[in-house]
């Protein structure tokens, strides 16, 4: 084990850039620091991108400093213009507020908000919507320069394609988050993706200006996988954490299928595995990487959804891919003799289950070999399903070599 946060931090792969490495991991050793991280309500549910965000604040719990989890129903309401192409879809105030109240709870799964923890949880619409405009230009917004603003990346990157006016007071309004959670909780460390590395030191230089107070800054990596893709996404889209939108299942084959390359930096940064567990599988190589993915797919389902959850999916996979590739435990469609008719085209079923995102991409799928049904490859595009392919019971869908659905007649 570790004798302060930082260390387990860098060694699980969480620092991308701090301000003042040494001085920070000194605090960080000899004292109880409170930090915060801001998550955005665009959404009712978490998705695996925010992982990172949610392990960085579990450890610092873990070793008893205070996580602030901000939910941002007040910035929100404009959107982070960081990474982004274009204006985000703007929401409502009761959409904002009620996903806000949704993400909450699920942060509350993985990080103790009650009583009894050190976390806390707020919302920095009780301190921004409430704002006078004037009055925050004078105060606040006079400590800014534009020509910096303009500077930082994420501003940069839209300048091509338009910065609305709206989402350039966004890096203010996140300055002024830190501000109002230095005076209300004393905290004095903001963590943050690595994009976010401007609006941080943003919000430092602010802090200094107006309490004459040294905070501090700690950004993670942007994952994406071996692949060069943006973590968690898929052909069907986001894997969601809510397993209403994204079922365990699901969840646990995601890892188990996640590139070699993958799978040990995966492993310390979104398990709890200790350095001591995860070594062993540091020298798998080949085909016994396979264990190691196994490990990943089932501590991570465990924490997120339940061991119970894990424990199911592990053993559905192993009925599905084991001997005789029984279809015990996969994920189930129910279809109706009403809706296949007189036959269903077997590009719209496979569409229907999710094993491809649309009819179309289902033609192409099958062009390239990559369909499979009742474990037979699909080569007629133009297939019909119909009730008589049930005839022998359910049927087993298959996209690629580890994506298997089941369908069953009622």
């Amino acid at each position: 084990m570790f004798d302060n946060v930082f260390d387990e931090l860098r060694y699980r792969g969480f620092i991308e850039q701090s301000t003042d490495e040494a001085v920070l991991r000194d605090l960080l050793t000899k004292q109880k620091v409170t930090s915060y991280i801001g998550f955005d309500p665009t959404a009712d549910s978490l998705h695996v991108g925010s992982l990172v965000q949610i392990m960085a604040l579990y450890h610092m719990q873990k070793y008893g400093h205070r996580p602030i989890a901000l939910f941002g129903g007040g910035t929100a309401m404009i959107g982070d213009p960081s990474g982004k192409t274009e204006l985000r879809q703007m929401l409502t105030r009761e959409t904002i507020g009620a996903n806000a109240e949704s993400i909450k709870k699920q942060v509350g799964k993985y990080i103790d908000f009650s009583e009894n923890g050190t976390a806390v949880a707020v919302d920095n619409a009780d301190w921004l919507l409430g704002l006078s405009y004037i009055e925050f230009l004078r105060d606040i917004g006079r400590n800014f320069s534009v020509n910096r603003m303009l500077a930082a990346e994420s501003y940069k990157m839209r300048m091509e394609t338009g910065l609305n006016f709206i989402e350039f007071n966004y890096q203010i309004l996140q300055a002024y988050d830190y501000l109002e959670l230095y005076r209300r909780h004393k905290c004095v460390l903001q963590m943050g993706g690595n994009d976010q590395w401007g609006n941080i030191v943003a919000g430092i230089d602010l802090i200094r200006r107006m309490e004459g107070a040294e905070v501090y800054a700690l950004t993670t990596p942007l994952v994406t996988t071996a692949s060069g893709q943006k973590m968690g996404k898929t052909a069907q889209g986001a894997v969601w954490l809510d397993p209403q939108r994204y079922k365990p299942y699901d969840f646990y084959q995601y890892w188990v299928n996640v590139d070699d390359q993958d799978v040990i930096r995966f492993m310390k940064l979104f398990t709890i595995m200790t350095p001591e567990e995860i070594a062993p599988y540091e020298s798998l190589e080949g085909a016994d990487l396979r264990q190691a993915k196994q490990r990943l797919a089932f501590e991570l389902t465990a924490f997120i959804h339940s061991r119970e959850d894990a424990e199911e999916a592990q053993k559905a996979a192993e009925a599905l891919f084991g001997e005789g590739g029984a279809k015990a435990g996969a994920p189930e469609t129910t279809v109706t003799s009403e809706e296949i008719g007189d036959g269903m085209p077997i590009t719209a079923l496979f569409a229907k289950v999710g094993l491809a995102p649309s009819s179309s991409e289902a033609r192409r799928m099958i062009r390239g070999g990559g369909l499979y049904f009742k474990d037979e490859r699909v080569t007629d595009e133009r297939y019909l399903v119909t009730v008589k392919d049930f005839s022998e019971g359910d049927i087993l869908l298959r996209a690629g070599k580890k994506r298997y659905h089941l369908v069953k007649l009622q």
